[in-house]
């Protein structure tokens, strides 16, 4: 199984940051060091603000030409402030990832982190975005890079931070390495008692999943089936205990979910007959089987009907067991099946029918014991009086030393039947009057 790849979404959180691209100025501080900071990094003249306002409700408007013609305009002016001016990359940025423009979007945000004395927050917030556009168009390498930048200057990097760097390393399939900040991303949320995302516990699966490590599988997909409970997760789970060798656990949970109605798939049907035949419940194994094949569910290929004949067979229920079993015989010409069939018509004392099947096997070869195929042949053909074919049957048998003595048994019990019915054949010539025995 290979993973799917995970497409990051960045749709929100680019709507959410826009609101920081419109924000009011902030006011400057008593300090007289701290109003000089913050005039250089954070302050915002009220026409910058309108123009970007502006700017914003044209690109709501899908006006996106007379928005970046404004943007380019409002750019030229040489008195911004260089947090002024990274805000008007940002939404040129923000303004091409609407037109699916993303490498330009790309080179906007990349313009945003070269102006100096950045806010920490706008540096964080940036570094985010670019990495999610660099997956966006499948730059791993470039997005792996951003994500190792955003952590030197965060100092205590949140879920979602650790999960960019695991989603980064994911993407180029160093599994191992993705393995550690995504279970980190992922107890940091339990920790806080927050459910984590359905897509970071299925990158946490998959990791696990290519790692080889089935056992830690086990708790993510009862996590998963826990919060976002789907017939596939359990089916997923059922799997995985496969691997481990516990396939009673397996069963359950397969036969649970076709019961509630949710098994549809024809491999995974059979795969319930033959857990069934496992752990020697075949007689649900051949109505599983059944009502697949009759509810054109399951195909009535050689395959399946051969299993369900084996599975009614196992059962004993020998009725059963021939139509499928001469369907498949038909179906494929295999000399080895037609033996089965043969085999099942014996155990129903249904002799012409089994030497019929017997010969029909034994004329197509291909059997694994030719020497037991004219046991049976013979067994028929004795049951229904035709005692000499028997004999012959049975001779055949003989020149295989697995089947000699058993073969030599026969013959000699055949050829007493042979003598006896000779002899009650005979006509004993009589008295031809009552005088004669007095004399």
């Amino acid at each position: 199984m290979k993973p799917m790849r995970v497409k990051i979404s960045i749709q929100l959180m680019l709507a959410s940051l826009l609101a920081l691209f419109l924000a009011l100025p902030v006011q400057a501080q008593d300090d007289e060091g701290s109003k000089r900071k913050t005039k250089q990094t954070v302050a915002m003249s009220q026409k910058v603000f309108e123009k970007l306002t502006e700017v914003q409700e044209l690109m709501e408007a899908k006006n996106y030409s007379e928005g970046h013609r404004l943007l380019q305009e409002l750019a030229g002016d040489e008195k911004l402030s260089p947090y002024e001016r990274a805000q008007i990359f940002n939404l040129r940025g923000y303004a091409y990832y609407l037109e699916e423009r993303y490498e330009d979007a790309i080179r906007a945000y990349s313009t945003v982190m070269q102006q100096p004395e950045l806010p920490e927050g706008l540096q964080q917030s940036t570094l985010k975005t670019l990495a999610q556009l660099q997956f966006t168009i499948e730059d791993y390498d470039a997005a792996l890079a951003t994500v190792r930048r955003l952590m030197e200057i965060v100092p205590e990097p949140s879920a979602d931070v650790y999960m960019l760097l695991g989603q980064a390393l994911f993407q180029k399939q160093d599994y191992r390495g993705a393995l550690e900040p995504i279970e980190t991303a992922i107890g940091m949320y339990r920790e806080q008692g927050r459910v984590p995302a359905e897509n970071w516990l299925l990158l946490l699966r998959v990791c696990y999943y290519e790692l080889g490590d089935f056992q830690s599988m086990i708790g993510v997909l009862e996590e998963l089936i826990t919060h976002y409970p789907k017939d596939t997760y359990v089916l997923t789970l059922a799997g995985v205990y496969s691997e481990l060798g516990d396939t009673k656990k397996q069963l359950a949970l397969v036969e649970t979910l076709y019961d509630a109605g949710f098994v549809t798939s024809s491999s995974i049907i059979v795969n319930l007959a033959n857990l069934y035949l496992l752990h020697e419940t075949p007689y649900k194994a051949a109505e599983v089987l059944k009502r697949g094949i009759d509810g054109d569910v399951v195909p009535a290929d050689v395959r399946n009907l051969r299993l369900m004949s084996q599975a009614w067979y196992t059962a004993r229920e020998d009725e059963k067991a021939i139509p499928p079993l001469r369907q498949a015989a038909e179906l494929s010409r295999d000399g080895e099946l037609y033996i089965r069939l043969a085999q099942s018509h014996i155990n129903l004392e249904e002799w012409e029918a089994a030497a019929e099947a017997a010969a029909t096997g034994l004329r197509l070869g291909g059997i694994s014991r030719e020497d037991q195929a004219h046991i049976l042949h013979g067994m028929a053909l004795f049951n229904q009086k035709k005692l000499t074919l028997a004999r012959g049957a049975f001779e055949q048998a003989s020149r295989d030393n697995r089947s000699r003595r058993a073969a030599q048994q026969w013959i000699a019990y055949v050829d007493s039947e042979l003598r006896r019915m000779e002899l009650m054949s005979q006509d004993v010539e009589g008295p031809r009057d009552i005088s004669e025995l007095m004399e």
